[in-house]
């Protein structure tokens, strides 16, 4: 690897595995197994990714498009067709094959596991707007009633695996899904979400809140508008593009990114998009 690349990606890449986009692997030490770990974690949320957005844009999930690929796990809960417009239906689709895509390609590399059971219920979004805002929304946060919804949960999900990952082939898609969302969200900041009489901004502000207190290691994650002091260079309050001061991305480890996708803060304690846990060594090596 170019010392330069090295330096631009966060440190918990550099420190770990690297996979280039064909997939060949670039070992950070000695231990084979961890390796093939780090490279399976990542499954866990591919697997919610393609249900969430093929479900959301077609109506059906692997099960239908590519059966083997979920490897006989249980289908994922609450999972339904979302009322899209025409271009975020299009877009969803688009993101739901590349994550198809993503799968067959790890499981190409490695083993891999099957498909975990998700809850991918509105119950389950509701949850998680309810906890993003202290209190419960009236009605319930539907993700799949319109597209300002959807897009709204969509943004729960990609980027607490975009910076998660190990693998950079995958991290060049992860990230521009991440950034076509907040962009197309961007638009329709200061749109009302109805009926909660809250704008996409601060919808955007409470679940990267949210996301930061469950995963315990500071602020890594940042709404649509910031202070202008936290925004590019001191400058701007827009923010298109989540990042640190130096305007880098930020990056999690495995544990906090289980301790958030449970919604319990805590790695050991499954729930949330996962009732019994994500699956592969290192989430198992959690599991009481």
């Amino acid at each position: 690897m170019q010392p330069l690349l090295l330096l631009l990606l966060p440190k918990s890449y550099s420190s770990e595995i690297l996979v280039s986009a064909n997939m060949n692997i670039n070992y950070g030490g000695d231990d084979g197994d961890g390796d093939v770990d780090l490279l399976e974690f990542p499954l866990n949320l591919e697997y919610l990714e393609a249900e969430f957005f093929l479900f959301g844009s077609l109506g059906r999930g692997l099960d239908s498009v590519d059966p083997k690929l979920a490897q006989g796990g249980p289908p994922p809960l609450g999972a339904k067709l979302a009322m899209l417009d025409p271009l975020t239906k299009d877009v969803i689709f688009q993101f739901a094959l590349q994550e198809v895509g993503h799968l067959r390609a790890i499981k190409n590399r490695v083993k891999g596991f099957p498909r975990p059971l998700l809850n991918l219920s509105k119950e389950a979004f509701a949850e998680v707007m309810d906890s993003a805002f202290g209190k419960p929304l009236n009605p319930p946060f539907d993700p799949y009633a319109n597209s300002i919804n959807y897009l709204l949960a969509s943004y729960v999900i990609p980027y607490v695996g975009l910076t998660g990952y190990l693998v950079a082939g995958l991290l060049g898609v992860e990230s521009g899904q991440d950034a076509v969302i907040r962009a197309m969200l961007y638009e329709r900041r200061a749109t009302t979400v109805f009926p909660y009489g809250v704008t996409v901004a601060e919808f955007t502000n409470r679940i990267s809140m949210l996301r930061n207190e469950l995963g315990k290691s500071g602020s890594k994650d940042e709404g649509l508008v910031v202070p202008k002091m936290e925004g590019a260079e001191g400058k701007v309050k827009g923010n298109v593009l989540s990042a640190d001061n130096s305007s880098l991305s930020y990056a999690r480890t495995p544990e906090e990114i289980l301790r958030i996708i449970y919604g319990s803060g805590d790695e050991s304690v499954p729930g949330g998009f996962y009732p019994n846990g994500a699956y592969g060594r290192i989430a198992k090596s959690y599991l009481n």
